[in-house]
């Protein structure tokens, strides 16, 4: 558990500073172009490109580069190099063709991905997706650089690199903001020059986080060297492993465009309580399984592979186990304080500008939702890195098909059934009843792969984690109430909200979790005092 835990402590210091500039880039994006028409053509353009990516082969590099290239170190005379280098080179030309045609195809992606937009909103997305979509490429070869990098144990850059990203989006934002003003929200009255720096002004912050990781690469004696000998590339054996990833990328795309479209709909008919609503609830939904999970996810991946390919299944087991209980120890009380929190934080972070409080509460509504599915969520991708280890690429498949398939069922019924500022709340609840489903059920699957993975010890940990958050989560509603007793909601009673019943919460939770003796975190009080002894 040390290992990893070491591993995860210096990638989540990365992730927390690279979340926590992109908490700052968010509430300045939204305080400048709002969360009405134009918040939404920036949000459904900017969320294209990402798609496309996971779509193409940002799933591949997760599921089966980082495995292959580390049985290529282990086989290859040459500790791998070659390869690398064709991987790199195939990589780079593919990626730039794909950027090329979604630019040309900018116009039906963005009518895809809308519902009953009029033409003046559709315009403006069509031509902000024509220079944001370029960033595919430089997103794609950044993410291959850092899949290498990973192989070599090097976690820090990748993990760090977004923050560069989000410094110039936040520059972007600012200017965008002193230039405009107050109209910087109307649809009707943005000019090309506008729309010109918001677009490429967002193309810009993923070229400087490319350029890092690549910079990055070549410290660690990574040399670049076109290679199109590609037969000797293993695209065989990759494209059988990775045809199951893309088309367990397809289906989870799928109920991700289900979802954008209702959300879409929800705005025209609830205005400011559309998609830029969930895609900004989801952004801090994704924080604390950014800084916690993915940090321990990375770390797992490497060291799950080479058990699975040394034939030592209890490493396996073991670096799971450990995993499951790093991840969950901090996620099971950051779960129920967003629960209880959730406007405290989008009031203090989007009451600004152009954003109103009650555009800033409703945003935190939709996070407190979201925030019953961060435990199960991160344990779901924990879960799917048990089959990637062992190259097995099927399997999440079926897993992804029946997680869309609750998600899209409950996802039409919250939008035909709920009045309509309510829909985007039933989007988020029937986006969490699909991973408690999905979470359950690649348990048993896992289960059963790896000859068990102690699921009553875990069951019984994660009951002592929420018995011991429960007077924190009580604290801090406790809080929140005496405060807008005395002072209403604003964000200066969203701040003291946030210190004492968030900070004092995990704060009281991580005491009596040690007077538990959760040996998790005993382990992390350890090393803080270790840090702060020294």
């Amino acid at each position: 558990m040390s290992r990893v835990l070491r591993a995860s402590a210096i990638m989540a210091a990365g992730t927390m500073v690279s979340r926590v500039t992109g908490f700052v880039r968010t509430a300045v994006l939204a305080a400048a172009i709002g969360t009405f028409a134009l918040g939404d053509a920036y949000n459904v353009a900017y969320t294209i490109p990402l798609i496309l990516f996971d779509l193409l082969i940002g799933g591949i590099l997760s599921s089966v580069v980082v495995p292959m290239i580390i049985r290529r170190q282990k086989s290859d005379p040459d500790g791998g190099r070659a390869y690398e280098q064709r991987l790199m080179t195939l990589g780079v030309v593919t990626l730039t063709l794909m950027a090329l045609v979604a630019v040309a195809l900018a116009r039906p992606l963005i009518g895809l991905y809308s519902a009953d937009w009029n033409a003046e909103k559709t315009e403006v997305a069509v031509t902000l997706a024509r220079y944001i979509l370029p960033q595919i490429a430089f997103f794609g070869i950044g993410a291959i650089a850092g899949a290498i990098l990973n192989t070599r144990d090097r976690f820090a850059a990748p993990m760090w690199a977004p923050v560069l990203n989000n410094i110039v989006m936040i520059g972007v934002a600012v200017v965008y903001y002193l230039k405009l003003g107050g109209s910087g929200t109307d649809i009707g009255t943005v000019t090309d020059g506008d729309l010109l720096l918001l677009g490429l002004g967002t193309t810009a912050g993923i070229v400087a986080q490319c350029l890092v990781l690549v910079v990055s690469l070549h410290r660690v004696g990574f040399r670049f060297r076109p290679r199109f000998d590609l037969r000797n590339a293993g695209l065989g054996e990759m494209g059988r492993t990775a045809s199951w990833t893309f088309a367990y990328v397809g289906i989870s795309q799928l109920g991700f465009l289900i979802t954008t479209k209702l959300a879409s709909g929800a705005g025209e008919r609830a205005p400011g309580a559309g998609n830029s609503a969930y895609a900004y609830a989801y952004q801090f939904f994704q924080l604390p399984y950014g800084i916690i999970a993915v940090s321990v996810i990375t770390a797992m991946l490497p060291r799950m592979s080479r058990g699975v390919a040394d034939g030592q299944l209890d490493t396996v087991r073991e670096e799971f186990a450990s995993g499951v209980r790093l991840v969950s120890v901090l996620l099971v009380p950051a779960g129920l304080l967003l629960m209880v929190l959730g406007p405290a934080v989008t009031v203090l972070i989007f009451s600004w500008g152009n954003m109103t409080v009650d555009s800033a509460v409703y945003i935190g509504n939709v996070l407190q939702v979201f925030g019953l599915a961060l435990v199960p969520f991160s344990i779901f991708q924990l879960l799917l890195r048990v089959f990637y280890s062992f190259g097995d690429t099927r399997t999440p498949v079926f897993l992804a098909l029946g997680n869309v398939a609750v998600n899209a069922t409950l996802s039409l019924g919250a939008y035909y059934a709920l009045p309509p500022r309510y829909i985007v709340m039933g989007l988020a609840f029937a986006f969490t009843v699909a991973y408690v489903v999905g979470a359950a059920v690649a348990w048993i699957l896992a289960a059963r792969r790896v000859g068990g993975l102690a699921g009553r010890r875990v069951a019984a940990g994660l009951s002592r984690m929420y018995l011991a958050a429960l007077p924190s989560a009580a604290l801090a509603l406790g809080v929140l109430w005496l405060t807008q007793e005395l002072t209403g909601l604003d964000a200066l009673s969203a701040a003291i909200m946030l210190a004492a019943g968030g900070g004092l919460g995990m704060v009281l939770y991580l005491a009596i979790a040690h007077r538990m003796r959760i040996p998790e975190v005993s382990s992390i009080v350890g090393m803080v005092a270790g840090r702060v002894g020294r």
